[in-house]
């Protein structure tokens, strides 16, 4: 099964590209991040067309999630626990069953933090604390479970082409790699370093200052796989290429092939 993650930057901007993207990929399972849309004004006929279903947790103007998955989604959970006032859509979750197993699916927007020190970066660093002990319930049913998206960090300094530009921001600083490792550390196994090693791979590409262009990029799109689904992946790309097409997001998609 395909299962793909990618950061659209608003679906009603980037529909044309997303739509051409699915056709051609292909993908059993699209996550979707910064959908920028509340649930009634997500257009989901046209992926309905094209044998999605589609289950969405959206918000107007910014943020929103959206799951699109050729098998039926079962046990859609709306929001991230532990904290009720939290209003940001910024995670979906539900199940997805295979021809041999099901898969928990969890698509999450993390928050950019930005700027340093700033009440956002408390904010993030308390969604990470909120994510990993969601993260430990996922691993304690001992199933078939990712989470996928827009981590919105950079792990490492290879993860980036111009590390030095990104040490003080909220992408790079220490405690934000460290909150990630410490859920990664929990025993999830992230995707596509178990694939791929290189330096130069990213996810993220600025519109400003020819970024593009000069492939000064950042990797901070991951999927991180419990014990269970990491044993059945079989491959895990980023889709570059699409980044140099009309009217792209700054992100691209990403993807892992599990054995379901």
């Amino acid at each position: 099964m395909k299962i793909a993650s990618f950061n659209i930057n608003g679906i009603k901007a980037r529909i044309e590209a997303l739509c051409e993207w699915l056709d051609e990929a292909a993908p059993d399972v699209a996550l979707l991040q910064e959908i920028k849309s509340v649930d009634e004004g997500f257009p989901r006929e046209i992926f309905e067309e094209r044998g999605y279903n589609v289950e969405t947790h959206g918000q107007k103007g910014f943020n929103g999630v959206a799951i699109l998955s050729k098998p039926p989604l079962e046990d859609v959970r709306r929001g991230l626990p532990g904290d009720a006032d939290d209003e940001q859509a910024r995670w979906i979750e539900a199940t997805v069953v295979g021809a041999r197993t099901a898969l928990r699916l969890c698509c999450l927007y993390l928050p950019n933090g930005n700027p340093v020190p700033e009440p956002k970066y408390d904010y993030k660093l308390a969604w990470m604390d909120r994510l990993k002990a969601r993260a430990s319930d996922l691993l304690s049913q001992e199933e078939p479970a990712l989470m996928a998206g827009d981590y919105n960090i950079i792990p490492q300094d290879a993860d980036a082409a111009r590390p030095e530009a990104w040490q003080e921001d909220a992408l790079a600083r220490p405690e934000s790699r460290r909150a990630f490792r410490e859920i990664v550390n929990l025993g999830f196994t992230e995707a596509f370093r178990a694939r791929n090693n290189a330096p130069g791979q990213y996810t993220f590409w600025d519109y400003q200052a020819g970024a593009w262009n000069r492939n000064d990029g950042i990797r901070i799109d991951h999927f991180l796989l419990s014990p269970q689904a990491a044993d059945l992946l079989r491959d895990c790309r980023i889709d570059k290429e699409i980044r140099a097409r009309p009217k792209p997001s700054d992100h691209v998609p990403i993807w892992v092939d599990l054995d379901l």
